[in-house]
């Protein structure tokens, strides 16, 4: 019993150093892996492909039967991070919504301002909306 107890005590205490050991991935570092990884597939395989993320998997998808083992693993890292960070982005103004109506309804209509204007009302905004903007990769 005593080793159950001990077990789950390092585990809640190493939990948060797990969660943010595995922070989302950068677009940048996403790019840069696929280039590192998957650049002579791409090259070889996907030849005149618009290079946006949905044509570019369809394409590395399409011809798995001939991209490096590599390429598949890490590309599907690279992916499922470029997909987090457009579904945050998504959800970000959900999430700050009472933000953008209380802080920032000066520049509501023009997103770029309001985004702006989060980012300087950090300390004012609530923590799901800080979340939100860090997930979405604005810090």
């Amino acid at each position: 019993m005593n080793r159950i107890r001990i077990a789950l005590l390092v585990f809640a205490v190493c939990a948060p150093s797990l969660a943010s050991a595995q922070q989302a991935m950068k677009y940048e570092e996403a790019a840069t892996l696929l280039g590192a990884s998957c650049g002579k597939d791409i090259d070889d395989n996907c030849r005149g492909v618009n290079l946006d993320p949905a044509r570019l998997k369809e394409c590395l998808n399409r011809n798995v039967d001939v991209v490096s083992a590599k390429c598949q693993a890490d590309s599907a890292r690279a992916f499922s991070a470029i997909q987090q960070r457009i579904t945050a982005r998504i959800t970000l103004m959900k999430l700050c919504n009472w933000e953008m109506n209380h802080l920032c309804s000066d520049v509501k209509a023009d997103p770029a301002k309001g985004l702006q204007c989060l980012l300087d009302s950090t300390k004012k905004a609530t923590g799901n909306c800080n979340k939100a903007i860090a997930a979405a990769g604005y810090r």
